[in-house]
């Protein structure tokens, strides 16, 4: 089979080629589990609330909950994605009709250029932490922005890239700087368990942010379940280790979170195996540029992916040049609140309201107004929920809904599985419903088209792993 087949399609129009098997999914995912932001914000995990940290015991344990908690969720999102073949905004047709599934498509690319941008910048500072400032920062931004438009070009060998080379290099460079850190004698403190639950929240929220973009790739998974299995085992491990790295290198630095970096250069060898970790770094800004680009494909399905990826990695390039995107990160905080109850909406009716065998991807399929009602009502449950400061008016506002209506935050909630749960459950009470309406008006639409996906769609959800 020639690489031309063995990549990406240009547009929608073609059908994905079926060719990452389990550990070309698990590699991918364990890659985006280790994120130099991931130990920076170990402090949010450590102390999420201010002035009550957690002990080790209580981090690491939440840190494994919230992470097989938020991974599951976006293993169960990869799924339909590669018992269809089609990307995650595309899938979100069959969730909302076509015309609604502009709403969430528009809201992920602007979170998935916010993070590009994000990225390119941690991408940068963190080479300065490593070779200091002889090399300015516009130069780092523009080196990395650079790399990751040539990663997105062709994707499936992108990720097959990091399977074969990338993969073995973070994982030495992962044990040489968790054992150099042990060896420095971390002081970690008696710690409590107060802010057990924020903590959850917290890491549950990293994970759940691939939630809207991992069908992307499971589109490309021989088989649903190795798809599942690499986003849950791959992601999980390397998300735990990561926060755990950066528990142990704050305690180093006093928990302030601007040194966090300076604790891993600082033992022997630090640079080097940092430097592999921040040259590691560009496959997040290329899973955000290239979800954006797939992003843009439900809008505008017939447009050369190659000039979407282009284009939005220039444009992620020129904010990281001129935005002060550190000031972006909480506005993204409020947006990703969106695809919690989102995906509780899709996992209830794709696998138990038996959705998944009418799933209508086309491009006239109809909208379906009712699934919006779960959608908003989760969303509403996880501002009334948390207690994570984002922006001061929006935090403001829900404050005030609070007190009106006398709600008073417990600390075992969890934002996160309070939108999970409202979402899930108002949507299976509207299940019956749904089918109804669905039914009335099946005999009226004439027949769904059938997309180049669907010839790659298993016969039986039943497709066996690698």
């Amino acid at each position: 089979m020639s690489s031309i087949v063995d990549e990406v399609p240009l547009t929608l129009d073609e059908a994905p080629p079926k060719t990452l098997g389990a550990l070309d999914q698990g590699a991918f995912w364990a890659n985006l589990g280790v994120s130099l932001l991931g130990f920076s914000g170990a402090l949010y995990l450590l102390d999420p609330l201010g002035g009550r940290p957690l002990s080790l015991a209580a981090a690491v344990l939440a840190a494994v909950v919230g992470s097989l908690v938020g991974t599951v969720m976006v293993g169960l999102a990869a799924v339909p994605g590669a018992r269809t073949g089609a990307p995650a905004m595309v899938l979100l047709r069959g969730l909302f009709g076509v015309r609604l599934s502009y709403v969430p498509t528009v809201l992920n690319i602007v979170q998935m250029l916010g993070w590009g941008a994000f990225e390119l910048w941690v991408i940068a500072t963190a080479a300065q932490a490593v070779f200091g400032d002889a090399v300015p920062y516009q130069v780092w931004v523009l080196a990395a922005g650079a790399l990751t438009i040539a990663l997105t070009i062709r994707p499936l060998g992108a990720i097959r890239l990091l399977r074969r080379f990338v993969t073995a290099g973070v994982v030495v460079a992962m044990v040489w700087l968790a054992v150099a850190l042990l060896r420095e004698g971390p002081s970690l403190g008696a710690g409590s368990w107060d802010a057990f639950a924020p903590a959850v929240d917290y890491v549950i929220a990293l994970s759940v942010s691939w939630v809207p973009v991992a069908a992307d790739y499971a589109r490309h998974s021989r088989s649903s379940r190795a798809a599942f299995g690499g986003v849950v085992g791959g992601y999980t491990i390397a998300q735990v280790a990561c926060l755990v790295m950066g528990v142990l290198a704050l305690s180093l630095v006093g928990n302030d979170a601007d040194r966090v970096w300076e604790a891993f250069v600082a033992v022997p060898l630090g640079a080097v195996f940092f430097g592999v970790l921040v040259l590691r770094e560009a496959d997040q800004s290329f899973a955000n540029v290239y979800s954006t680009a797939m992003s843009l494909q439900n809008l505008l399905p017939r447009v050369d992916r190659r000039v979407f990826s282009i284009g939005v990695g220039v444009l992620t390039t020129g904010v990281a040049l001129f935005v002060d995107v550190r000031s972006y990160g909480a506005f993204l905080g409020v947006i990703g609140a969106v695809f919690v109850p989102m995906f509780a909406v899709l996992a209830v009716d794709y696998f138990l309201l038996g959705a998944a065998g009418r799933w209508d991807t086309s491009e006239d399929a109809p909208s379906r107004w009712l699934m919006i009602v779960p959608w908003v009502l989760g969303f509403v449950a996880y501002w009334l929920v948390t207690v994570t400061p984002t922006v001061g008016w929006w935090d403001a506002a829900w404050a005030a809904v609070r007190d009106a209506i006398g709600f008073a935050h417990q600390p075992w909630m969890n934002a996160a599985l309070a939108a999970f749960v409202v979402s899930a459950l108002v949507t299976l009470a509207l299940g019956p419903l749904a089918r109804l309406r669905g039914a009335a008006g099946a005999p009226s639409r004439p027949a769904r088209r059938r997309t180049p996906q669907d010839a790659q769609a298993p016969r039986s959800p039943g497709d066996t792993a690698r």
